[in-house]
């Protein structure tokens, strides 16, 4: 991912009710290994519902602000939309994101279960075990890194798109 300061965060955010930009927490970017992430998400601490991911389509950032579901999934496992990364249920939430302009204004939005700390990033660099039949762990991570990106595009469209 390129590297964004947060005035260029603020201004991605394309479907952020009015003045909410402004008032969005940012992470700590000084923190942030830009190169190892294919988005950057954070959730609200002032706010346990409210969460944002940023991700470059094409040649410009896109920012979304997403809301979790104050329902959490409880017992067994689940897998994270974007990542495809099974996990235990509670570290998988449903998030909802308005749609982007006018749809999004007139209530129309689209969801889809993400890991709740919205670090898919990290996550799909966890080193695999070493296996004969498993693919070399670059190769392994390559795939993942499509994958991932694959996934966010899509679900950015959706965010993008107008409602039919």
């Amino acid at each position: 991912m390129k590297p964004m300061n947060g005035p260029e965060i603020r201004a991605s955010m394309v479907n952020a009710a009015p003045g909410e930009a402004e008032r969005m927490p940012l992470p700590g970017l000084h923190e942030v290994v830009w190169s190892e992430r294919e988005y950057l998400g954070w959730r609200d601490p002032g706010s346990a519902l409210r969460g944002y991911l940023v991700y470059w389509r094409e040649d410009q950032p896109i920012g979304i602000a997403l809301r979790a579901s104050e329902v959490r999934l409880r017992a067994g496992s689940a897998i994270c939309s974007l990542c495809n990364t099974p996990q235990p249920a509670g570290q998988v939430t449903m998030f909802s994101a308005a749609r982007a302009g006018e749809a999004g204004r007139a209530g129309h939005s689209v969801g889809t279960y993400i890991c709740a700390d919205l670090a898919c990033s990290l996550l799909i660099r966890f080193a695999q075990p070493s296996h004969d039949w498993m693919p070399d762990a670059s190769v392994l991570l390559a795939e993942r890194i499509e994958g991932l990106e694959t996934r966010l595009q899509s679900f950015g469209g959706r965010v993008l798109e107008s409602a039919a």
